[in-house]
């Protein structure tokens, strides 16, 4: 049975039930506090002005300060209760269409639609317990504003880390022109991301800066969505590749690199970026370099399953896209598993937006079909994700003066990681925007 905590026995704790503060206690059945270690039995999270101010054990109850409103107090004695998880990989923006449907959006529609589909899956992603997400690409300055607005309050989202257009080759992956006849081609030059040696790429990444990206995102290999039978090897020179990373770290921003193929997977880690996405066939030496840098790989399993069952739809890919979907597609799992048995870092993402907005969660299940235990698969998506992410003195974890991003599932996640796909509560810096 629930108990008033005395004022006077705890005054640190009553000290924060005033007028001028809002605040909320969660009553937790179970509690994942600390990823990586064993989950709590009933404990009661005290938040104050959307800040963990004290975690505690068993259930109590705080007295308002005379003259103020109750306290809420939150029942999730029934739940499972961890941090909001993170996705390091999405594209917020963008749903990928079959191939047809594509092009005709391509050519007929424009930043305005990609914001407003942006809105709708930036609710779809909170809804489905997370509560950070780094944006690796996308296309104008849609995802700066959709950043800022879900920030200030205006729009529910997760929070966003975004690099904005990513940065390619002339006709490498991520250059939108590729299949358009030139009359009817964008705009392409380092301003757009697209460049071309050394300088044009410190242009390029001075110019996301500007714009406003809080990380960098390139493209060292081909890739398997863009339209064009140039295969998934490297695509940036090594020089191309360090100059980006040099001018990105200079101005205090970290690196994601896109990379399928072993010898753009391993020139990007030579040249020093902070995360390789998706690493389909690294080898020996690349994992020997993700442990020497201390890089994270980013496995993007998820994305890997999608294109591999559509590639079997004649509707969705032309057959150059096809052919490397059914190439790269089934092998992800398993590089996966071969870096996470050597000892690489990993941080959780999927690349939805290749796959369906809210269906983030289905990564854990792939993972752990790869050998990484539930606890590990957990903790890639909160402890390391925000590492990665540069924010884990806010976020990754509950405990006092970490921001109020919390989650709740029924059942316990480290006996049955499907249950992540089922959220029940969703808090975000305090905020409720899901409650039983």
């Amino acid at each position: 049975m629930l108990k008033k905590l005395v004022v006077l026995m705890l005054a640190s704790v009553a000290s924060i039930a005033t007028a001028q503060h809002t605040t909320i206690v969660l009553h937790c059945g179970q509690l994942l506090d600390q990823p990586g270690h064993a989950p709590r039995g009933k404990s009661s999270i005290i938040i104050t002005d959307g800040v963990i101010e004290q975690v505690l054990n068993g259930y109590v109850m705080i007295d308002p300060a005379p003259g103020a409103d109750p306290i809420p107090h939150i029942d999730l004695t029934d739940t499972f209760v961890l941090p909001g998880l993170i996705d390091c990989h999405t594209h917020l923006t963008f749903q990928l269409p079959p191939m047809q449907d594509r092009l005709r959006r391509t050519l007929t529609e424009g930043i305005t639609h990609a914001t407003i589909d942006g809105v709708v899956n930036a609710k779809k992603t909170l809804m489905a317990g997370f509560t950070t997400v780094r944006n690796v690409g996308s296309g104008g300055e849609s995802i700066y504003a959709l950043r800022d607005r879900i920030a200030n309050g205006t729009i529910p989202g997760p929070r966003i880390l975004a690099a904005g257009q990513t940065i390619s080759v002339t006709g490498g992956h991520g250059d939108r022109t590729n299949g358009i006849r030139p009359g009817l081609s964008p705009a392409t030059g380092p301003d757009v991301g697209i460049a071309n040696g050394p300088a044009e790429m410190r242009h390029a990444v001075r110019e996301r800066i500007r714009r406003g990206s809080d990380l960098i995102k390139i493209t060292s290999t081909g890739g398997v969505l863009s339209n064009t039978a140039a295969g998934v090897g490297q695509q940036m020179f090594d020089d191309e590749i360090e100059a980006v990373v040099q001018t990105a770290h200079m101005m205090g921003r970290k690196v994601a690199c896109h990379a399928h193929g072993t010898d753009g997977i391993n020139a990007a880690l030579r040249g020093g970026v902070d995360s390789i996405e998706h690493g389909t066939y690294l080898d020996d030496e690349s994992i020997e370099l993700f442990l020497k840098t201390g890089a994270y790989l980013v496995p993007t399993i998820h994305a890997g399953k999608f294109v591999a069952e559509k590639a079997e739809d004649p509707a969705w890919f032309n057959p150059a896209i096809r052919a490397k979907a059914e190439a790269v597609g089934p092998q992800i799992q398993g590089s996966f598993a071969r870096a996470y048995k050597a000892g690489v870092k990993i941080a959780f993402g999927t690349d939805v937006g290749v796959g369906a907005h809210g269906t983030n969660a289905l990564e854990f299940v792939y993972m752990t079909e790869a050998g990484m235990p539930a606890a590990e698969a957990i903790a890639a998506a909160t402890v390391n994700a925000a590492d990665l992410c540069g924010i884990a003195d806010q976020v990754g974890t509950i405990e006092p003066g970490k921001l109020a991003d919390i989650i709740a599932v029924d059942g316990n996640p480290l006996d049955d990681v499907s249950t992540l796909q089922h959220v029940r509560f969703v808090m975000k810096e305090g905020k409720i925007y899901l409650q039983p």
